[in-house]
C-alpha cells in the first residue's frame, strides 16, 4: 500500500505542480483564453486567482496561530499584464508560499476555514490543501491551453482522501438517511465515508466491503477530477443508491 505524503513531499509537489501550472499558461495561445472548467474565466484571471490566493496563504501561515482569517495577500498581488513577467510573478507566489510553509514547519498551528472537518488547523493542513488548490487549477490551466493531463497519481490518491478529510466531514448532522458511501481507486486505494446524525467522517479502508449504500469506482485522478466539478460524476462507476451522490453534492453544512 502506498504511504501517505509526508510535509517534504507536499511541498515538492506543490512546487511541481505549480511550475506545471505555468508551464500550461506559456504554452497556451494567449492569457485571454477561456478556460472550459471556469467558463467565466480567462487564463488570465485564472492565473491571478492561483498567485493571490499563494500570496495570501503565505501570509496567513506566517502570522501564525493568532490569524483569525485568511490574511491579506499584501502588496504585489496583481498579476502582470505580460506573459513573462506573468510567469515570474506566479513564480515567485509559489516561492512565498513555500519559504512560510517551510520557515512554520508541519505541527505550527493556523487559521483554516475546515474547523470541523477532519482536516488539522496546522502549516501541514494547509500545505495538503495547498497542494490539491493548485493540482486541480493545473488541470484548468492546460485544459484551455488544450492539452489537459490527468492528476498524477501520487497527487491524485492524496487529494481523493485530502477532500474527503476537508469537504466531507464535519460535526453537522447528516440530515438524510445514515449510511456509509465508499469509493475505491483502482491504483489501489479505498476510504468511507461515514454519514449519520453525528456528523460525517472518513476512514481509510484496508479494501472492499459489501455494507456501503452507495459506491464509487475509478482512477484517482477521475475521483479528485469529479470531486471538484471538472468531469460528471457519471464518468465513474457507480454503484447502490445514486441519489445519495446527489444528496452530498446538494448538502452545504458549516465548516
Amino acid at each position: 500500500m502506498k504511504k501517505d505524503l509526508e510535509f517534504a513531499d507536499l511541498l515538492r509537489l506543490i512546487d511541481d505542480r505549480s511550475a506545471a501550472f505555468r508551464a500550461a499558461i506559456a504554452a497556451a495561445p494567449g492569457p485571454d483564453v477561456r478556460v472550459p472548467s471556469c467558463p467565466e474565466w480567462t487564463l488570465r484571471d485564472l492565473a491571478q486567482h492561483v498567485g493571490e490566493g499563494r500570496r495570501a496563504w503565505a501570509a496567513t501561515v506566517a502570522a501564525g496561530p493568532e490569524a483569525t482569517a485568511k490574511a491579506d495577500p499584501g502588496e504585489g498581488a496583481v498579476a502582470p499584464e505580460e506573459r513573462e513577467a506573468l510567469l515570474g510573478w506566479l513564480a515567485e507566489s509559489t516561492g512565498l508560499l513555500l519559504d512560510a510553509l517551510r520557515e512554520a514547519g508541519p505541527d505550527r498551528a493556523c487559521w483554516g476555514w475546515w474547523g470541523k472537518s477532519q482536516t488539522p488547523l496546522t502549516a501541514a493542513g494547509v500545505a495538503r490543501r495547498q497542494l490539491h488548490e493548485v493540482a486541480v487549477h493545473t488541470y484548468d490551466a492546460q485544459l484551455a491551453a488544450g492539452a489537459a493531463e490527468p492528476v498524477p497519481v501520487e497527487v491524485a490518491i492524496d487529494g481523493v482522501e485530502e477532500f474527503l478529510s476537508t469537504f466531507c466531514t464535519t460535526t453537522e448532522a447528516w440530515p438524510h438517511e445514515p449510511g456509509a458511501v465508499d469509493y475505491h481507486v483502482t491504483e489501489g486505494r479505498s476510504w468511507r465515508n461515514e454519514l449519520s446524525a453525528a456528523g460525517a467522517s472518513f476512514v481509510v479502508l484496508p479494501g472492499e466491503r459489501t455494507d456501503a449504500v452507495a459506491t464509487a469506482h475509478g482512477t484517482a485522478s477521475d475521483l479528485v477530477l469529479a470531486f471538484y466539478g471538472r468531469i460528471p460524476l457519471d464518468d465513474l462507476e457507480l454503484g447502490g443508491d445514486r441519489s445519495v451522490f446527489d444528496q452530498l453534492v446538494e448538502w452545504d453544512p458549516e465548516r
